[in-house]
């Protein structure tokens, strides 16, 4: 049904559909196989899996994605893991490389870690409502504001809204259309926000 509704707006609006259903962007928001994406975006039945293995392989692809984005070892990010969540590292590599299933408290602490959102349902969901979480928000996006007003002419990516970002995405939309004296009160909470937390980074 989300899809459909997206569907209609894209050709409403007429956006490029390849710039907001991208397979690899939708890939990494729901750390889904590109080849399940296409086969919802399709209209087709993803591959069948039990929770466990969605469960391991979620994981996998968040470690995966985050050891490509922070440039660090799979040994310092186990190290990390093992030390936050109280696991050896031992389990905690097990759990990253996806060879095992962790625990529900252990699987609670990778919600927090990783920052997901939709909390343990991140992992467990079927593929079809781990893909429909991300689209909402696009929906949510591509829908003209309810005062009639247009939206912004950039549309923003399934990776910006995901995530944090979905939240992040509407709230800056919205904040676009704040008289000027408001802005000024925005952007001086934002400020102060970024020193305190570039201040608890350098303790």
């Amino acid at each position: 049904m989300t899809l459909e509704r997206l569907e209609a707006l894209i050709s409403e609006r007429g956006v490029d559909r390849s710039e907001v259903l991208d397979p690899k962007e939708l890939a990494a928001s729901t750390a889904l196989p590109q080849r399940t994406i296409r086969a919802l975006l399709r209209g087709d039945e993803p591959p069948a899996d039990t929770v466990n293995e969605r469960v391991r392989e979620r994981i996998q692809a968040l470690t995966d994605a985050h050891l490509k984005r922070t440039g660090q070892r799979m040994a310092d990010l186990v190290g990390t893991i093992s030390r936050q969540l109280g696991v050896s590292t031992y389990w905690a590599r097990q759990v990253c490389s996806g060879q095992k299933t962790p625990s529900v408290e252990l699987l609670h602490g990778l919600v927090g870690f990783f920052q997901v959102e939709g909390g343990e349902a991140f992992f467990t969901a079927p593929a079809s409502e781990a893909l429909n979480r991300v689209l909402l928000p696009l929906v949510a996006a591509l829908q003209p504001s309810p005062d009639g007003e247009e939206i912004a002419a950039e549309i923003p990516s399934a990776t910006m809204l995901s995530g944090y970002g979905d939240v992040r995405g509407i709230a800056l939309r919205k904040a676009g259309r704040l008289p000027p004296e408001r802005w000024n009160v925005l952007k001086a909470t934002l400020e102060a926000l970024l020193e305190l937390e570039d201040g608890e980074e350098g303790q």
